[in-house]
């Protein structure tokens, strides 16, 4: 669909882009297509990608490691996946890196039903925590528990991994699971019709980057222009959704009917906004993380997270800003 704002941002963009053929680009995303992905698909669908010479083609993943070793691989030149996953793959010599970390707050939450009345840490004790032993959320958990004074002793906890995890508090047999704040919740909203209460990490002093771009260093080194582009229209279908959630929603089921049901869809992107920023990054346009968040980060993967202590010397190399829009 090509709107009379598609045309004139084509316009815009000047002869150069009206004379050349777009670039065919794969975004591949981390998962299966939830709220969080809507902006790229308003990108899509109102033409901003277009307008900046690219013919974008958004790919579902399978996970994040799997996104990150196709772009390690350059299968796909871009992926949008979790950075702590990337950094983990970078410091042991996969050659990636991210020229823009959108979710800048955490959403790692332990979560369960809002009539359970479980909103604060306290709350949690001689409750069963379901959880996916490996994943990301399940390193950092140890942290949670010394932030809030909890221990081990004080949950039981039941594993499994993403859909039994899911299953075990949707049929009674785990009171909260590890999840992300707008999709796991939205997800067990879509299966049983009742709301979801996240008591989040970063509410306790965890400060974690989370999703964003992933590239091959070589595509940033032998093709800026395309970064820079794919970043500019990247950040402009951000803004965009933020200021039109119901576009984007409407935008992501056009292009992929079976994302989701449309409330919650719209809900799980709205649970996404306020992750774009830190109080530092407030004011400033969407990817632009702070040097002392990365640092922070990488500080809490060598803890917790498994990453050698190496990494910590390294943190500029995990992401740039070289290639955003001023």
């Amino acid at each position: 669909m090509r709107t009379a704002g598609t045309v004139s941002a084509l316009a815009a963009a000047g002869p150069a882009l009206a004379q050349k053929a777009p670039d065919k680009v794969v975004l591949l995303l981390n998962w299966y297509t939830y709220g969080e992905h809507a902006p790229f698909f308003l990108g899509k669908e109102a033409g901003i990608y277009a307008a900046d010479g690219i013919d974008l083609d958004i790919q579902e993943g399978r996970g994040s490691a799997v996104t990150v070793q196709a772009v390690a691989a350059k299968t796909v030149p871009f992926g949008y996946a979790d950075v702590p996953t990337m950094i983990r793959a970078a410091s042991k010599g996969a050659p990636v890196t991210s020229p823009g970390v959108l979710l800048q707050t955490s959403p790692m939450s332990v979560m369960g039903f809002t009539d359970k009345n479980i909103r604060k840490p306290d709350d949690l004790k001689g409750k069963t925590v379901a959880t996916t032993p490996g994943d990301s959320m399940s390193q950092i958990w140890p942290l949670f528990l010394k932030k809030t004074g909890l221990k081990e002793s004080d949950l039981k906890i039941v594993a499994g991994d993403a859909q039994t995890k899911l299953n075990a508090v949707i049929n009674g047999q785990a009171d909260v699971l590890l999840g992300y704040s707008m999709d796991q919740s939205m997800k067990i909203k879509d299966a049983t019709g009742k709301s979801v209460f996240p008591i989040m990490f970063a509410d306790y002093g965890i400060h974690l980057v989370s999703s964003g771009i992933i590239a091959h260093r070589d595509t940033l080194k032998d093709n800026p222009d395309l970064v820079r582009r794919f970043m500019n229209a990247s950040t402009k279908a951000i803004e965009a959704a933020i200021k039109d959630p119901k576009a984007a929603r409407d935008a992501t089921l056009k292009l992929n009917p079976k994302a989701g049901k449309p409330d919650t869809l719209l809900e799980g992107f709205e649970l996404t906004v306020p992750l774009y920023t830190t109080p530092e990054t407030r004011t400033k346009r969407p990817f632009q993380v702070t040097d002392t968040n990365m640092a922070d980060s990488v500080a809490l993967l060598v803890e917790y997270g498994g990453v050698d202590a190496a990494a910590k010397d390294q943190v500029k190399s995990y992401y740039t800003r070289d290639f955003l829009p001023k």
